[in-house]
């Protein structure tokens, strides 16, 4: 590794421009908030969403799961309250 690299931060170094100076523009406050409006849209067309078949898969299969732990944590009440009981009478 050369020592330029080791000397920075670990995050790549961004090219000046002719004057040594970035041409980045300031955005003001409405610019910023209508950037973020456009990059959430723009993420939100990328979503894609399950059809109604894997809909319903995906419900059942939670609802088992959920049922199944349900059913192991209940059955943990059961024993250690049954436990207790046989301890202290």
């Amino acid at each position: 590794m050369s020592e330029s690299a080791s000397a920075t931060s670990g995050r790549p170094e961004r090219a000046a421009s002719a004057g040594g100076a970035t041409t980045k523009k300031k955005r003001g406050l409405f610019g910023r908030l209508a950037l973020f409006v456009r990059q959430v849209i723009a993420e939100l067309k990328k979503v894609v969403r399950p059809t109604r078949s894997e809909l319903m898969t995906y419900f059942v299969v939670v609802l088992v799961f959920v049922a199944a732990i349900m059913a192991f944590v209940g059955l943990l009440d059961v024993s250690f309250g049954r436990l207790v009981l046989w301890i202290f009478g």
